[in-house]
């Protein structure tokens, strides 16, 4: 699975940038996003901007993100889904509703 994270671009020169979120900031590559300006919020994946968004979007994914930290600080890291002796997830047991 691959997580893209919505950060602002504060700077640009040429087809490098800076990204900001929450006050981190990261050198990036606008190699594949060229047309990116300062102020975009911008999808950024291993060190790659790879898309835009809006700045709602970017604030919803943000949120989201947070949430997913803080269930996993709480409840501990998600584990693999059971799966059957072919692979599949198994699904569980059906409950009776009486």
């Amino acid at each position: 699975m691959c997580l893209a994270i919505p950060m602002k671009l504060i700077a640009r020169q040429g087809s490098s940038g800076v990204v900001e979120l929450e006050g981190v900031r990261r050198s990036i590559s606008l190699a594949l996003m060229p047309e990116a300006r300062t102020g975009d919020h911008l999808l950024i994946h291993a060190g790659y901007a790879i898309g835009a968004v809006d700045e709602k979007e970017a604030a919803e994914t943000i949120r989201l993100l947070q949430e997913m930290a803080e269930a996993e600080q709480r409840d501990g890291p998600p584990g693999p889904e059971p799966q059957d002796g072919g692979g599949r997830a198994r699904r569980p047991p059906e409950r009776n509703q009486a």
